[in-house]
Protein backbone atom coordinates (compact mmCIF):
# COMPACT_ATOMS: atom_id res chain seq x y z
CA UNK A 1 0.00 0.00 0.00
CA UNK A 2 2.75 1.97 0.80
CA UNK A 3 4.49 1.74 -2.19
CA UNK A 4 0.98 2.74 -3.74
CA UNK A 5 0.76 5.57 -2.92
CA UNK A 6 4.61 6.78 -3.01
CA UNK A 7 3.53 6.10 -6.77
CA UNK A 8 0.41 8.10 -6.65
CA UNK A 9 2.34 11.06 -4.97
CA UNK A 10 5.29 10.68 -7.94
CA UNK A 11 2.94 11.35 -10.40
CA UNK A 12 1.08 14.12 -8.44
CA UNK A 13 4.40 15.77 -8.19
CA UNK A 14 5.64 15.12 -11.79
CA UNK A 15 1.80 16.33 -12.65
CA UNK A 16 1.99 19.62 -10.73
CA UNK A 17 5.83 20.26 -12.09
CA UNK A 18 3.86 20.24 -15.66
CA UNK A 19 1.46 22.30 -15.02
CA UNK A 20 4.17 24.77 -13.72
CA UNK A 21 6.24 24.57 -16.70
CA UNK A 22 3.42 25.07 -19.11
CA UNK A 23 2.20 27.99 -16.97
CA UNK A 24 5.56 29.19 -16.90
CA UNK A 25 5.75 28.31 -20.70
CA UNK A 26 2.29 29.90 -21.47
CA UNK A 27 3.11 33.32 -20.07
CA UNK A 28 6.39 34.07 -21.96
CA UNK A 29 5.38 32.83 -25.29
CA UNK A 30 2.85 35.06 -24.80
CA UNK A 31 4.66 37.78 -24.21
CA UNK A 32 6.81 37.30 -27.26
CA UNK A 33 3.59 37.71 -29.01
CA UNK A 34 2.53 40.26 -27.81
CA UNK A 35 6.01 41.82 -28.68
CA UNK A 36 5.95 40.49 -32.26
CA UNK A 37 2.54 42.47 -32.75
CA UNK A 38 3.78 45.41 -31.23
CA UNK A 39 6.83 45.48 -33.66
CA UNK A 40 5.02 45.07 -36.33
CA UNK A 41 2.29 47.96 -35.50
CA UNK A 42 4.87 50.32 -35.21
CA UNK A 43 6.62 49.39 -38.02
CA UNK A 44 3.45 50.32 -39.62
CA UNK A 45 2.97 53.56 -38.02
CA UNK A 46 6.98 54.66 -38.98
CA UNK A 47 5.74 53.88 -43.10
CA UNK A 48 2.44 55.74 -42.40
CA UNK A 49 4.70 59.13 -41.01
CA UNK A 50 7.24 58.65 -44.05
CA UNK A 51 3.87 58.45 -46.15
CA UNK A 52 2.40 61.71 -44.24
CA UNK A 53 5.67 63.66 -44.26
CA UNK A 54 6.21 63.29 -47.97
CA UNK A 55 2.49 64.57 -48.62
CA UNK A 56 2.77 67.26 -46.15
CA UNK A 57 6.05 68.53 -47.94
CA UNK A 58 4.08 68.88 -51.22
CA UNK A 59 0.62 70.16 -50.15
CA UNK A 60 0.00 73.90 -51.03
CA UNK A 61 -0.78 74.46 -47.64
CA UNK A 62 1.44 72.01 -45.84
CA UNK A 63 -1.18 69.44 -44.38
CA UNK A 64 -1.04 66.08 -43.72
CA UNK A 65 -3.71 64.16 -44.73
CA UNK A 66 -6.48 62.83 -42.82
CA UNK A 67 -7.87 60.82 -45.73
CA UNK A 68 -6.82 56.83 -46.42
CA UNK A 69 -8.02 56.86 -50.12
CA UNK A 70 -5.64 59.97 -50.63
CA UNK A 71 -2.88 58.84 -48.93
CA UNK A 72 -3.19 55.51 -50.30
CA UNK A 73 -3.36 56.99 -54.14
CA UNK A 74 -0.30 59.21 -52.94
CA UNK A 75 1.88 56.44 -51.71
CA UNK A 76 1.36 54.33 -54.73
CA UNK A 77 2.12 56.83 -57.82
CA UNK A 78 3.79 60.02 -56.11
CA UNK A 79 6.55 61.48 -56.62
CA UNK A 80 9.18 62.78 -54.63
CA UNK A 81 12.28 65.37 -55.55
CA UNK A 82 15.93 64.47 -55.61
CA UNK A 83 18.63 66.94 -56.01
CA UNK A 84 21.54 65.86 -58.11
CA UNK A 85 24.74 67.04 -56.48
CA UNK A 86 27.94 67.90 -58.34
CA UNK A 87 30.55 70.11 -57.24
CA UNK A 88 31.21 72.15 -54.26
CA UNK A 89 31.80 75.85 -53.99
CA UNK A 90 35.06 76.98 -52.94
CA UNK A 91 36.21 79.52 -50.43
CA UNK A 92 37.33 81.84 -52.81
CA UNK A 93 34.02 81.76 -55.21
CA UNK A 94 31.76 81.98 -51.79
CA UNK A 95 34.27 85.45 -51.02
CA UNK A 96 33.46 86.64 -54.63
CA UNK A 97 29.57 86.01 -52.89
CA UNK A 98 28.78 83.20 -54.96
CA UNK A 99 25.79 81.10 -53.16
CA UNK A 100 24.46 77.44 -54.13
CA UNK A 101 21.50 79.31 -55.67
CA UNK A 102 23.34 81.99 -57.62
CA UNK A 103 25.31 79.20 -58.80
CA UNK A 104 22.68 77.08 -59.72
CA UNK A 105 21.16 79.49 -61.34
CA UNK A 106 24.27 80.73 -63.07
CA UNK A 107 24.23 77.03 -64.52
CA UNK A 108 20.84 76.60 -65.61
CA UNK A 109 21.01 80.20 -67.64
CA UNK A 110 23.42 78.82 -69.89
CA UNK A 111 25.49 81.92 -69.66
CA UNK A 112 29.26 80.56 -71.01
CA UNK A 113 31.20 83.56 -69.83
CA UNK A 114 29.65 83.66 -66.44
CA UNK A 115 30.15 79.97 -65.68
CA UNK A 116 34.22 80.36 -66.82
CA UNK A 117 34.37 83.53 -64.48
CA UNK A 118 33.16 81.78 -61.49
CA UNK A 119 34.90 78.43 -62.45
CA UNK A 120 31.22 76.54 -62.30
CA UNK A 121 32.36 74.13 -65.00
CA UNK A 122 31.77 70.91 -63.01
CA UNK A 123 29.08 72.43 -60.44
CA UNK A 124 25.74 71.13 -61.06
CA UNK A 125 22.25 71.07 -59.00
CA UNK A 126 19.23 69.74 -60.71
CA UNK A 127 16.40 68.50 -59.36
CA UNK A 128 14.59 64.64 -60.45
CA UNK A 129 11.46 62.96 -59.27
CA UNK A 130 11.58 59.59 -58.00
CA UNK A 131 9.09 57.49 -57.25
CA UNK A 132 7.59 57.50 -53.96
CA UNK A 133 7.72 54.00 -53.22
CA UNK A 134 10.90 53.13 -54.86
CA UNK A 135 11.83 55.88 -52.29
CA UNK A 136 10.57 55.39 -49.07
CA UNK A 137 9.84 51.87 -48.91
CA UNK A 138 12.30 49.90 -51.06
CA UNK A 139 12.76 46.50 -50.21
CA UNK A 140 10.06 47.26 -47.80
CA UNK A 141 7.58 44.36 -49.59
CA UNK A 142 5.00 47.09 -48.59
CA UNK A 143 1.26 46.58 -49.59
CA UNK A 144 -0.27 49.60 -50.15
CA UNK A 145 -3.75 48.15 -49.84
CA UNK A 146 -3.24 46.98 -46.84
CA UNK A 147 -0.99 50.31 -45.32
CA UNK A 148 -4.54 51.49 -43.90
CA UNK A 149 -5.39 48.32 -41.86
CA UNK A 150 -4.23 47.35 -38.30
CA UNK A 151 -1.86 44.17 -37.96
CA UNK A 152 -3.34 41.11 -36.60
CA UNK A 153 -6.57 43.36 -35.75
CA UNK A 154 -8.93 41.11 -38.05
CA UNK A 155 -9.64 44.96 -40.35
CA UNK A 156 -9.78 47.68 -38.39
CA UNK A 157 -8.11 50.50 -39.67
CA UNK A 158 -5.66 53.20 -38.25
CA UNK A 159 -7.05 56.48 -37.26
CA UNK A 160 -5.85 59.32 -38.56
CA UNK A 161 -6.45 62.95 -37.54
CA UNK A 162 -4.93 65.87 -39.52
CA UNK A 163 -5.76 69.24 -38.27
CA UNK A 164 -3.80 72.80 -37.62
CA UNK A 165 -3.43 73.37 -34.26
CA UNK A 166 -2.30 76.94 -32.07
CA UNK A 167 1.05 76.46 -30.24
CA UNK A 168 0.80 78.45 -26.81
CA UNK A 169 3.12 81.45 -29.36
CA UNK A 170 0.09 81.60 -31.26
CA UNK A 171 1.57 80.16 -34.02
CA UNK A 172 -0.44 77.79 -36.24
CA UNK A 173 0.91 74.68 -37.22
CA UNK A 174 -0.01 71.99 -38.62
CA UNK A 175 -0.13 68.46 -36.85
CA UNK A 176 -1.17 65.18 -37.16
CA UNK A 177 -1.89 61.64 -35.15
CA UNK A 178 -2.14 57.97 -36.37
CA UNK A 179 -3.36 55.49 -33.68
CA UNK A 180 -4.11 51.52 -33.43
CA UNK A 181 -5.89 50.76 -30.19
CA UNK A 182 -4.44 47.77 -27.84
CA UNK A 183 -7.66 46.10 -28.39
CA UNK A 184 -7.18 45.41 -32.02
CA UNK A 185 -3.93 44.62 -32.68
CA UNK A 186 -4.36 42.21 -29.61
CA UNK A 187 -7.30 40.03 -30.73
CA UNK A 188 -7.54 36.69 -30.16
CA UNK A 189 -4.93 36.50 -28.22
CA UNK A 190 -7.53 34.72 -24.91
CA UNK A 191 -7.91 35.16 -21.39
CA UNK A 192 -4.06 36.29 -21.05
CA UNK A 193 -5.01 39.36 -23.72
CA UNK A 194 -8.30 40.46 -22.86
CA UNK A 195 -6.72 40.63 -19.43
CA UNK A 196 -3.84 43.07 -20.48
CA UNK A 197 -6.33 45.10 -22.75
CA UNK A 198 -8.43 45.48 -19.87
CA UNK A 199 -5.41 46.77 -17.26
CA UNK A 200 -3.90 48.78 -20.27
CA UNK A 201 -6.54 50.39 -20.68
CA UNK A 202 -7.68 51.43 -17.03
CA UNK A 203 -4.23 52.38 -16.45
CA UNK A 204 -3.89 54.50 -19.80
CA UNK A 205 -7.44 56.44 -19.01
CA UNK A 206 -6.38 57.34 -15.21
CA UNK A 207 -2.71 58.73 -16.77
CA UNK A 208 -4.36 60.65 -19.62
CA UNK A 209 -2.39 58.70 -21.81
CA UNK A 210 -3.69 56.14 -24.99
CA UNK A 211 -4.43 52.78 -24.16
CA UNK A 212 -2.17 51.33 -27.73
CA UNK A 213 0.40 52.90 -30.35
CA UNK A 214 0.38 55.92 -32.09
CA UNK A 215 2.72 58.56 -33.65
CA UNK A 216 1.83 62.51 -33.38
CA UNK A 217 -0.48 64.24 -31.43
CA UNK A 218 -3.12 66.53 -33.08
CA UNK A 219 -3.90 68.36 -29.06
CA UNK A 220 -2.02 70.89 -27.36
CA UNK A 221 1.29 68.06 -26.94
CA UNK A 222 2.41 68.44 -30.28
CA UNK A 223 5.73 66.18 -30.74
CA UNK A 224 7.47 66.32 -33.88
CA UNK A 225 5.52 62.99 -34.74
CA UNK A 226 7.18 61.04 -32.42
CA UNK A 227 5.89 57.66 -31.56
CA UNK A 228 4.58 57.26 -27.75
CA UNK A 229 6.65 54.38 -27.18
CA UNK A 230 9.13 56.47 -27.91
Amino acid sequence: MKKVINAVLAVCVVLLAVICWRSIQDDINFDKEVAYREAQVKARLIQIKEAEEAFKQQHPEGAYCADWNVLTEFVRNGKLPVVIKEGVLSDEQMEKGLTESKAAEIIHSGDAKAIAEYKLEGFRRDTIWVSLMDSLYKDQNLNVDSMRYIPFSEGDTFEIVACPNTTKSGAIVQVMECNASIASYLKGMGKLGDRLIKNTTIEADEMGRYAGLKIGEAGDGWNNNAGNWE
